[in-house]
């Protein structure tokens, strides 16, 4: 299979434009800014996301990671160094590798359990990774199974940078950021939020109180799993109909 050089030529266009070399800038430093607190965290031995109950879907989880010894050690050094990586214009490459399979397992993980700390974060954090690996096409391609022919022409050089605003581009990534925050919490309907009193004022207004009710407590209280407490709210009747 060969990449098309119409695709080759499209990547030399936009390495030669300033502001998505500042994108690209500024996705390392933030991705960096997201790992690097939370892998020293790990590596000090701190449970992460402290303040979250252990009865939570996700603080499950946390519990359980922090109590794995030198594994829940090695996330943070692994985090920490995907981090640093990031910062030094000679390792991005390595580092955009290094941090994808991390944050894709989370951006998975917020969703399995319905984490409103990362659902939102996550996603936007693979897309910028995907950014930067893609922003490295020149030195990533070779090890992607396609013939290799060399690039039409050289990438250019920071003095040789275009100005030109891609509008287009940017309202793209607008639009991205603008669809996640309002899709993301319609694609479920309950959520467990990360207190008892935050579940329960989802519920207000609605016919469905007591079921709520019931799930925060099933979640919060009881510590039971996530999918056991979403049974119990869907058999549950509204409040609106009087069990017999």
């Amino acid at each position: 299979m060969r990449i098309s050089s119409k695709e080759d030529q499209f990547y030399l266009q936009a390495k030669g434009n300033r502001w998505l070399r500042y994108f690209a800038i500024f996705n390392r430093i933030v991705l960096a800014a997201g790992f690097f607190p939370a892998g020293m965290v790990k590596i000090t031995g701190e449970r992460f996301a402290a303040g979250l109950s252990v009865n939570h879907p996700m603080g499950h989880y946390l519990e359980a990671l922090h109590t794995t010894g030198y594994y829940y050690t090695f996330i943070g050094i692994m985090q920490v160094a995907a981090a640093i990586l990031l910062l030094i214009p000679r390792t991005v490459i390595l580092g955009a590798l290094l941090y994808f399979p991390i944050i894709l397992n989370i951006c998975i993980l917020s969703f399995a359990v319905r984490f409103e700390g990362s659902i939102f974060t996550s996603p936007l954090m693979v897309l910028a990774d995907l950014y930067l690996l893609l922003w490295n096409y020149d030195k990533l391609k070779y090890l992607l199974p396609f013939n290799h022919a060399a690039l039409p022409g050289p990438v250019q050089k920071q003095e040789s940078l275009s100005n030109k605003f891609p509008v287009t581009f940017f309202l793209s990534v607008a639009a991205t950021v603008i669809i996640f925050v309002l899709v993301i919490p319609k694609l479920f309907d309950i959520m467990p939020r990360n207190s008892l009193r935050d579940c329960n004022t989802q519920f207000k207004g609605t016919n469905r109180t007591q079921a709520g009710a019931n799930f925060c407590d099933c979640i919060h209280n009881q510590g039971e799993p996530l999918d056991k407490c979403l049974d119990k709210y869907y058999q549950a009747p509204d409040d609106s109909i009087k069990a017999h």
